[in-house]
């Protein structure tokens, strides 16, 4: 049952905030994909491609990168690209190609309007991207349609296990995040020996919902199993920022007496898919982007994954096209019992961000290591390795600009979550070597599971 605050946040406070004072179209946008979802597969097919057609006469008459790369394909013009067999043959876009392309990726025009972020991914290559305020609007609404799915909703009392930069909580965050009726607890800073501590904050907080990464939600599971410690139980939990796996849904589960609810995203484009209510695949949100999961007519083998392409279709100030984004996925068959017409994928498959640990219990999930290298210039790719509890050996490959300071802001980030107790041992090399499945993973434990 939705509290009051609940009532009075998601159709008074917050539309007063965001489209009154803020002037944001989010909630049109939320109002449009909450219609279009419920369309026939084929109405969504068709909008997608209408959508990506459009994206397509835009890129071709204002972004440098594809007018002179598709015409020395011989096309031209955007209707040369005429069906959506021609466009997977189109070539795809990786980070060394943004990074050696960037200018030329940006639009005429909208140079002056970009938002910027970056990103150290699950690959472990830091990229700089643009986006225009209108996909950035629209990725806020599909994200909250997307939570929805599971029973999440705006006003909602939530709490997120994240990753808060540490020492970045300050007065005026936490005014913004109770005014949304949630609470930020930073998973960076989660150890054995804080799970009381966390724990408790939950108790208090007393959520309907918990948005939380995998690896801490799994860890404190297996904590609250061992001490036999019994939590105030939410409504769900939702995982993020890689894959839940179903071993992990069953601790999760087991522990905190609520459904836990499988997401996918990434910083390049925000939500991409998620679980329903039914929770048998993952709905990708196509009536947004385009996600294409048989890159260059691969043949996979059945029932096997397959490298991930997305298309985001509403960001004409930087277009990332065919964007592949290093991860792998399985995709789902036949229509879900909720009747969306949306597709599904069976699973996401592609990240392996393994959990470090230390000596004195601290907990440190591989999401940290992306945020300790966000602010790290000239380097390439990145891998941190552990073989040994008091040891980590952090692997850099160099790019243009790297110097001996950002070890130094890699080193000190690190330290804040292991303290004196890890030795951190760089080391500069020529390349990392890559998973069997093509994959570059942030982090690799030889630990085991103890």
């Amino acid at each position: 049952m939705d509290s009051n605050y609940e009532i009075l946040f998601r159709y008074v406070l917050f539309p007063a905030y965001e489209s009154g004072l803020r002037r944001r179209k989010t909630l049109a946008y939320l109002r449009e994909y909450e219609r279009q979802q419920w369309l026939d597969p084929e109405q969504i097919d068709a909008l997608q491609w209408q959508k990506l057609q459009r994206l397509l006469r835009h890129c071709w008459e204002h972004v440098p990168y594809y007018r002179q790369t598709w015409t020395a394909l011989g096309i031209t013009a955007a209707e040369d690209i005429r069906d959506r067999a021609h466009f997977a043959r189109l070539p795809v876009l990786d980070k060394p190609t943004i990074r050696a392309n960037f200018e030329r990726l940006i639009a005429d025009g909208h140079r002056s309007q970009l938002l910027y972020k970056t990103t150290g991914g699950s690959t472990g290559e830091p990229l700089k991207f643009g986006y225009t305020r209108e996909s950035y609007e629209r990725r806020v609404a599909v994200m909250w349609r997307g939570y929805g799915w599971a029973g999440a909703r705006l006003g909602q009392r939530m709490l997120y296990l994240w990753g808060t930069p540490i020492g970045a909580q300050k007065r005026k965050d936490r005014l913004y995040h109770g005014a949304f009726n949630r609470r930020m607890l930073n998973a960076f800073e989660m150890d054995r020996a804080r799970m009381q501590e966390y724990a408790d904050a939950i108790d208090r907080f007393r959520p309907k919902t918990i948005v939380s990464y995998v690896a801490p939600i799994v860890e404190m599971a297996d904590w609250l199993t061992a001490t036999g410690r019994r939590l105030h139980a939410p409504a769900r939990i939702l995982g993020a920022a890689e894959a839940l796996h179903d071993g992990q849904r069953q601790r999760i589960e087991q522990a905190f007496g609520a459904p836990a609810y499988n997401t996918y995203g990434c910083r390049e484009f925000m939500l991409i898919a998620a679980e329903c209510e039914h929770r048998d695949g993952l709905h990708v949100n196509a009536d947004h982007l385009l996600a294409e999961l048989d890159h260059e007519g691969e043949v996979a083998a059945a029932g096997g994954p397959r490298e991930l392409v997305v298309t985001d279709l509403h960001n004409f100030g930087m277009p990332l096209l065919r964007y592949v984004n290093g991860d792998l996925a399985t995709p789902g068959h036949g229509r879900c019992a909720c009747g969306r017409g949306l597709p599904r994928m069976a699973r996401v498959d592609g990240r392996k961000l393994d959990a470090l640990r230390t000596r004195d219990g601290r907990f440190v999930p591989g999401e940290y290591i992306v945020y300790a290298f966000l602010g790290a210039t000239g380097v390439r790719r990145y891998q941190v390795v552990q073989k040994q509890l008091d040891a980590f050996d952090i692997l850099v490959v160099p790019d243009d600009g790297f110097d001996d300071s950002v070890i130094e802001l890699v080193r000190r980030e690190l330290l804040k979550v292991v303290g004196d107790s890890v030795a951190l041992n760089f080391r500069l090399t020529d390349e990392i070597p890559l998973t069997p499945s093509g994959k570059q993973r942030v982090t690799v434990s030889d630990l085991g599971s103890g």
